[in-house]
């Protein structure tokens, strides 16, 4: 695979915490390949190595083993050049709420280096790409979370970077706030950015990420769009609830009729199960069917299997959490000259 191709690229990475008696492989042989221009999404359950990856190609620690290139430099050799390209937003809001929003992204403009008038310039730039204009001179602390977020990414493109690292982007969130962090992020990747995503929230990676990697133990276990990694575990599902418990063995027979698996009952949600490959067809025959016979029908529906599904069927049921600390210790950041 050409580095050309591809705004992050990995190889081998391998990274252990600690002494020879009590070390931790948080990295083993982890490979990763981003598209250029694409959101590509890093999940896994706590501690399974997606924090020390990121901070291995944001040049905030160094890797035992293995090679990075991000923005077609190497991570170790050029640090300089690649955080050049790079953006990184945190799982927490790094805006001062003293300050106004417009404030904010002035002062990362010149903590960038750029000059007054040109920090100014990029400031207004960002307020109407992110729809914080009206909010522009009201104090940060008066900004709602998705609001407070917005500003965080919008600082984190200030030198509008090549590359954008967003780890917990909506962590703690609302609803509302969640979806106004999305929007920012697609107009982001609309204008050319590369997005690597980690996050706890498995329907964000399903409405953000081009692609998605599962890494477990430290090795990448899975990579594949969306669509192909809840092909994995069974394709379209039938489904059927019905008003009775009574109705559930009717409710067996019409499914089992369209389906080559045996369907799943269960007692509890009345609900009967099973995977179909012709949708349309097995969904028409069996409404057909039930009320033939008469049966009392709460719900009847075809349903794609979810994120949350993929990911326990690979990771064995760990499910992933926001806390980061058994990953290893504190990042080693390079002096300021030194290479990563």
């Amino acid at each position: 695979m050409k580095a050309s191709d591809h705004a992050v690229l990995a190889e081998g990475l391998s990274k252990r915490y600690g002494g020879r008696k009590n070390s931790k492989q948080a990295l083993d042989d982890f490979h990763l390949a981003v598209p250029t221009g694409s959101v590509h999404g890093l999940l896994g359950p706590n501690g399974a190595g997606k924090t020390t990856a990121v901070r291995i190609l944001a040049t905030l620690l160094r890797a035992d083993g293995g090679r990075a290139l991000v923005g077609g430099h190497d991570v170790r050799t050029e640090a300089r050049l690649v955080r050049r390209q790079i953006g990184f937003t945190g799982q927490y809001a790094a805006v001062d709420e003293i300050l106004t929003g417009r404030q904010n992204l002035r002062m990362f403009g010149r903590l960038f280096h750029l000059s007054p008038s040109a920090a100014a310039r990029r400031a207004d730039e960002l307020l109407e790409q992110f729809d914080l204009v009206e909010a522009a001179d009201k104090q940060v602390s008066g900004y709602s979370g998705g609001m407070r977020r917005r500003v965080d990414l919008a600082a984190s493109m200030i030198l509008a970077p090549r590359v954008l690292f967003l780890d917990e982007p909506t962590t703690g969130l609302d609803p509302r706030s969640r979806n106004e962090v999305w929007a920012s992020v697609r107009e982001l990747v609309a204008g050319g950015t590369t997005v690597l995503l980690t996050t706890q929230y498995l329907d964000e990676a399903d409405q953000l990420a081009d692609r998605i990697a599962v890494i477990e133990h430290g090795r990448k276990i899975a990579d594949d769009t969306p669509e192909r990694l809840k092909d994995r575990i069974g394709g379209d599902q039938i489904e059927v609830v019905v008003a009775d418990a009574g109705e559930l063995p009717l409710a067996a027979k019409a499914v089992a009729r369209v389906s080559d698996a045996e369907p799943r009952s269960d007692n509890e949600t009345l609900r009967v199960s099973a995977p179909v490959s012709d949708r349309v067809g097995a969904l028409t025959e069996v409404a057909r069917t039930l009320q033939d016979e008469g049966a009392d029908v709460v719900d009847i529906g075809l349903r794609r299997p979810t994120l949350d599904e993929v990911f326990l069927r690979l990771t064995g049921g760990r499910r992933d959490t926001a806390d980061h600390r058994d990953e290893g210790a504190a990042p080693d950041v390079p002096r300021e000259g030194e290479a990563a």
